[in-house]
């Protein structure tokens, strides 16, 4: 599959570590050294502490999390270079401290990796890298190959071959996989009144519609007059034209739109049905409306945070939920990674504390053995 779609054919499909790195340009170095920084402190914080009280005299609960053993991580590249997609998903599991990390990306026309994700895949610590993408990529970790690691988690984001791939392994009881989220093409929601800057709300728009043919992009115009509204049409259409990726942003407006709305509680209740994977207020007092926001991958507030702040460099995960699913699904963070386990542990007196109550309710839902594995210890005590 990978000479059929990516036009490659390769003596190897899997590089594991430790990797050689070819040389980086200083510049690109400390980038990607100062994303990783900003990116492995907000994940850090995230790690939450163990939990362990006792509930009743003698009966004590604890919660304690344990990382995924193996997990497998999708970097894109079929339109452009993403090594800001392997920090994204390989510094949460190298936080939360994945054994295995298994890195997937499509690799050049010559079969080599791109230097900026080999050095990524070296700075978060995986083990492998397989050079494949697209849905035969997910599928080569879901089920394992006798070259592939076989994992038993799937991050990362991809075109709609990818994530129905993602969806279709997970209810695939043969593959024991489960996946971080749907993560599919790009999209971005922006919310601009009187006060937005016409450039700065354009240029928000087009770092999205950039992303590939299928990305959507919303505007979400409050309250602004034709004169207002063609300004930021006039911008689009002057900083588009100044793209390389032109042709792809040409594709992708299409499939976007424009939407005028009287008030910003009818933006933010807009919002909040669409569900955006980014959504950017550049309104006036634009941090008072973050509490109203239910649901969005990433909220990008005031008119100095740009999208692509949170795309590289600000700490924050740029995996996140598309076509909607912010409403049930989060981005990528460190618990992404992670599994929580309960325990249990009752002293002889917190088993004859909760006994009865254990007991009674074994017997309505008519469980005989339930009931019976405490009496017995009862006529011990």
């Amino acid at each position: 599959f990978t000479a059929k779609f990516d036009r490659v054919k390769l003596d190897h499909t899997v590089i594991r570590a430790p990797f050689e790195v070819p040389a980086l340009s200083d510049a690109v170095r400390a980038a990607i050294d100062q994303a990783y920084s900003n990116v492995h402190a907000f994940h850090s914080a995230q790690l939450g502490a163990d939990t362990c009280i006792e509930t009743m005299p003698g009966v004590k609960c604890s919660r304690f999390s344990r990382a995924i053993e193996r997990v497998g991580l999708y970097v894109p590249g079929g339109t452009a270079v993403l090594p800001s997609s392997a920090l994204m998903l390989g510094v949460p599991a190298q936080v939360a401290g994945c054994r295995e990390i298994v890195l997937a990306t499509p690799p050049r026309s010559d079969g080599s990796i791109v230097p900026e994700v080999l050095y990524v895949a070296h700075k978060v610590g995986a083990t492998a890298i397989v050079k494949a993408g697209g849905a035969q990529a997910i599928a080569a970790m879901a089920y394992g190959t006798e070259t592939v690691p076989k994992v038993d988690k799937i991050c990362g984001p991809g075109n709609q071959y990818v994530t129905a791939a993602k969806m279709l392994a997970q209810n695939d009881t043969a593959a024991m996989v489960a996946i971080d989220m749907p993560a599919g093409p790009s999209e971005v929601l922006v919310v601009a009144d009187a006060t937005s800057i016409p450039a700065y709300v354009a240029s928000d728009l087009l770092s999205q519609a950039e992303h590939g043919p299928d990305s959507q992009v919303v505007l979400l115009a409050v309250d602004l007059t034709d004169e207002q509204l063609a300004a930021i049409e006039a911008q689009v259409h002057e900083q588009a034209s100044r793209l390389p990726r032109v042709d792809i942003v040409r594709q992708s407006i299409p499939k976007s739109y424009c939407l005028r709305v009287a008030s910003m509680a009818d933006a933010i209740h807009f919002s909040n049905a669409y569900g955006p994977e980014h959504l950017i207020l550049q309104n006036d007092r634009a941090s008072d409306y973050v509490a109203d926001v239910i649901n969005a991958g990433s909220v990008f507030v005031g008119p100095y945070s740009p999208e692509s702040c949170g795309d590289y460099a600000s700490g924050t995960n740029h995996t996140l939920p598309t076509y909607g699913f912010s409403k049930m699904y989060s981005g990528v963070n460190t618990g992404t990674f992670v599994k929580h386990i309960t325990s249990q542990e009752l002293t002889r007196e917190g088993l004859a504390n909760i006994a009865q109550t254990v007991m009674t309710l074994a017997e309505v839902e008519e469980l005989e053995a339930h009931r019976n594995a405490v009496a017995i210890r009862l006529r011990d005590m």
